[in-house]
């Protein structure tokens, strides 16, 4: 009898031993958008659901917190000769990347070179070669930016994900794009491109350690699938859920829907170098065919406003008297016939299937003024391809337009202006996808970039943007209201204007 107490003794605490030596099941926070990331360098990317993907995993000389407040990054501190041209940051010690190398000055300076490489062609690079010079380590842990001209929002410019610091063994190794490599409080795990990206808690993160295990990265492109996979409990947190759901989910209980002005602007690119966008008429009369109000309440559901700039509100040099085109069929009809289209005129527009309501509406709005639109559907990835070829590829594959957005990362005007207006940024090594080209735009864009002066750099914005309204390179549509939704309990997410979702600080209560 005692022998038998014994062993089932013996056999409880041996099981309970195992129990303990059991690990505990990860916590993960699964996260839903819109389309697939593209990359997982962030010199190649430009979409906003893809930087939110990265931004857990790399991270800036420059920070920014929810506030949108410049804090101290993979940087302590920085200062500006007096002259403006020479910007000098002190590094943090301490920080490797996920890969055990240790970052330093050598690696700012092979970022950065990578970036100014033309012959590397990356996307993100044509932000930062008109004003970085050279990147020089003056010691292991100081890097020195000399610029080809004075430019006082560098840092906020350092901030944007474009200028994350990554590994340069990892670049070197050819694995950025499909590895990644970056120093931030996740990293890279597994990405099935057609499935999910996982993301796990860097051991070596130099920071606070992050409050949860992994980080789920899945997609959809059906608005109706994401909002089901949310309230379904599949999904923690859904980046941009349709407005056409916004308010399915804020009238459910165990659910938050959370809402912020935006920088982010659609529009569609209108081709200025072939027929028949090469005519500034055609370009405005597409303007005066399109219903902006219609658009809002149609597709946003309130939850937007039509743009009158290719400005968000939340960025500096927004020009909030400028008035959109109004909705004038019988003037878009007049200028058609001005430019030699009296018999209107058929163009072709390439989207991605998330645009796909946006373009079957301006269809509708078109036909009227006798401008006959084919819409051609694409895969994201493909349709990525199309969206940042150059002038020659667009010409042969008959691309008229496209439908696309932007965001200003740094709140300022020029990143946004520069990107989408400015001669020198022409797709692929920027976002000028439209390959519009002015003059008198550039040496604006160029002055307001290069001084101090705020008052003086409002009124150069002021008159960007009246050029840009009365030359059309672009059919402005709206501005919608940055959204994301997330089961209860969900706390730490948070979205900068433009709908980047930053989730490295995530948590989940209890």
């Amino acid at each position: 009898m005692t022998k038998t107490r014994n062993s089932v003794a013996m056999i409880t605490a041996l099981l309970a031993s195992t129990a303990l030596a059991v690990p505990a099941a990860a916590q993960t926070v699964t996260i839903m958008q819109g389309e697939a990331p593209q990359s997982m360098e962030p010199g190649t990317m430009g979409g906003t659901y893809n930087m939110s993907v990265l931004d857990a995993m790399y991270e800036n000389l420059v920070a920014l917190d929810e506030d949108l407040t410049q804090q101290p990054g993979l940087a302590t501190e920085w200062s500006v000769s007096e002259d403006g041209m020479t910007w000098t940051f002190t590094l943090r010690e301490g920080v490797t990347f996920h890969d055990g190398t240790p970052f330093d000055a050598d690696a700012v300076v092979y970022t950065f070179e990578r970036l100014l490489d033309e012959s590397l062609g990356l996307p993100s690079g044509g932000r930062f070669r008109p004003i970085i010079d050279s990147v020089t380590a003056v010691d292991p842990m100081t890097a020195e930016f000399s610029l080809k001209t004075v430019y006082p929002a560098f840092p906020a410019l350092m901030a944007m994900m474009h200028a994350a610091i990554v590994s340069p063994e990892a670049g070197e190794a050819g694995t950025l794009e499909t590895g990644g490599g970056g120093t931030g409080p996740f990293e890279l795990v597994e990405w099935s491109s057609g499935e999910f990206v996982l993301q796990q808690a860097y051991d070596g993160y130099w920071g606070d350690a992050p409050e949860v295990d992994e980080l789920r990265w899945v997609w959809t492109p059906e608005a109706s699938v994401a909002s089901m996979a949310l309230m379904a409990g599949e999904v923690d947190v859904v980046n941009a859920p349709a407005p056409t759901f916004a308010q399915q989910i804020e009238a459910a209980d165990g659910f938050e829907l959370n809402s912020d002005a935006s920088s982010r602007v659609f529009w569609a690119a209108l081709n200025t170098q072939i027929e028949p966008f090469d005519s500034m008429e055609v370009r405005q009369a597409v303007n005066y065919a399109t219903d902006r109000e219609a658009l809002v309440q149609a597709l946003l559901f309130g939850y937007g406003s039509p743009a009158n700039s290719p400005l968000g509100e939340a960025v500096f040099g927004y020009d909030d008297t400028l008035e959109p085109y109004t909705y004038d069929i019988d003037m878009a009809r007049q200028l058609l016939e001005e430019a030699g289209y009296p018999d209107g005129v058929e163009v072709n527009l390439f989207v991605q299937e998330q645009e796909t309501q946006i373009a079957q509406a301006l269809q509708g709005m078109w036909e009227p003024a006798g401008i006959q639109l084919n819409i051609t559907r694409l895969e994201s990835g493909v349709m990525s391809d199309v969206m940042f070829a150059g002038p020659e590829e667009k010409a042969e594959q008959d691309v008229d337009m496209v439908i696309a957005s932007f965001s200003s990362a740094t709140l300022d005007a020029d990143t946004q202006l520069r990107a989408l207006y400015h001669s020198d940024s022409f797709t692929p090594t920027d976002a000028n996808i439209g390959f519009y080209h002015s003059e008198r735009l550039d040496e604006v864009l160029d002055e307001a970039a290069s001084i101090s002066d705020t008052d003086r750099r409002m009124e150069l914005y002021l008159e960007a943007q009246n050029i840009i309204n009365e030359e059309a390179p672009h059919v402005l549509l709206y501005k919608p209201v940055d959204l994301y939704a997330t089961r209860s309990g969900i706390e730490g997410v948070w979205v900068r204007p433009g709908g980047l979702l930053v989730a490295k600080g995530v948590s989940v209560a209890e």
